[in-house]
């Protein structure tokens, strides 16, 4: 599997997927904001991706502020600062917070920024390394649920592209593979910046898994016509009632699968969900420029003077999931309780 981020020498230094298929360049980053950039324009992308990437930015900013007279009130206004690139990922705010904390609690403490920055450091490493092990275990989870014979339908990218290796949705499917459950996977191209085609398939191809390419509009007669029995997709957001963010177009996938009587899965780590959010219609919604539907790369493909609506998400509610496969095992309905003793059993860990 290509890696998708490492820290080396002090620097995080980054797939930029922007260039996938045809061109694998790694870019450096020296400071916080490079990272921002980097999310904010999809160089590095996927829920447990950019929270691992906004870990690594916190550490960068916090050898910035070390040099400041308010180390803490100069890190927090540079932590509102990243956690604004993608508003509806979650994990980018989570790992934020996360080092922030850590930071504000060993500076009460007295210990020094250039002390507290190593610090840091370590966590987010431990970020990155456990990400890796709750997809492996996300995977096993998600293969016990599929079928034999599994002919899966996913959307977007959730793979090792969008996590530090494995993958969410990508690691069931690699699991399945693995235990011989596994006949085809079918991967919508994923409009308007094509994540399914340009990533996933690439993804699935450099491992020798079986892939078939197909436009967003085709899922439901794909599913209608080539025998497909579980659908599985990765989440930006998930909400206290297992209402589910996730790239565009996958709630109209939601809605085919249910249609045709197919299983539909959520794989994300517990870091995905939101617990102090109730339902999902309290997951900010990003829209993104119209130019990225109104033209690919260089090529236009629509006349200037159209119009776009151009959100980058949309919410499957809870009663179309058939289960959330998580580090924890699959949770399922009744999703308001299920999902509550998956927070307390987070806790303890």
């Amino acid at each position: 599997m290509i890696e998708t981020m490492r820290w080396e020498d002090g620097k995080l230094i980054l797939l930029d997927q922007t260039k996938l298929p045809l061109t694998t360049e790694f870019i450096e980053c020296t400071d916080y904001r490079r990272v921002r950039v980097a999310i904010k324009i999809l160089e590095v992308r996927g829920a447990p991706a950019i929270g691992a990437a906004a870990g690594f930015a916190m550490v960068l900013a916090a050898k910035e502020a070390s040099n400041r007279p308010d180390f803490v009130g100069t890190l927090d206004k540079m932590r509102a600062d990243l956690i604004t690139a993608r508003p509806t990922a979650v994990n980018l705010e989570w790992a934020a917070n996360k080092l922030y904390a850590l930071a504000k609690k060993l500076n009460q403490e007295d210990m020094r920024p250039r002390e507290i920055v190593p610090e840091l450091e370590k966590l987010a490493i431990k970020i990155y390394n456990d990400d890796i092990e709750k997809n492996k275990r996300m995977g096993k989870y998600g293969a016990e649920v599929l079928p034999d014979e599994a002919i899966v339908l996913t959307h977007c990218n959730a793979g090792a592209l969008a996590t530090c290796g494995y993958g969410t949705a990508l690691g069931v499917i690699r699991a399945a593979q693995e235990c011989g459950k596994l006949k085809m996977v079918y991967s919508d191209e994923t409009r308007p910046l094509l994540q399914g085609a340009r990533l996933t398939a690439y993804e699935l191809c450099e491992d020798n898994i079986p892939v078939t390419c197909i436009t967003d509009g085709m899922a439901a007669w794909t599913m209608k016509q080539k025998g497909i029995n579980c659908v599985v997709v990765g989440a930006d957001r998930i909400a206290s009632n297992g209402d589910t963010a996730n790239k565009i177009g996958t709630y109209g996938v939601a809605l085919a699968a249910k249609a045709h009587g197919i299983p539909f899965y959520i794989a994300a780590p517990v870091s995905t969900f939101d617990f102090s959010i109730q339902t999902g219609e309290e997951i900010p919604i990003e829209e993104r420029k119209g130019e990225e539907i109104k033209q690919f790369r260089s090529e236009i493909t629509a006349p200037k003077k159209a119009l776009t609506f151009n959100p980058a998400f949309d919410v499957t509610p809870n009663e179309l999931i058939a289960g959330i496969i998580t580090e924890y095992g699959v949770v399922r309905a009744p999703y308001i309780e299920n999902i509550q003793k998956l927070k307390e059993m987070s806790k303890e860990d």
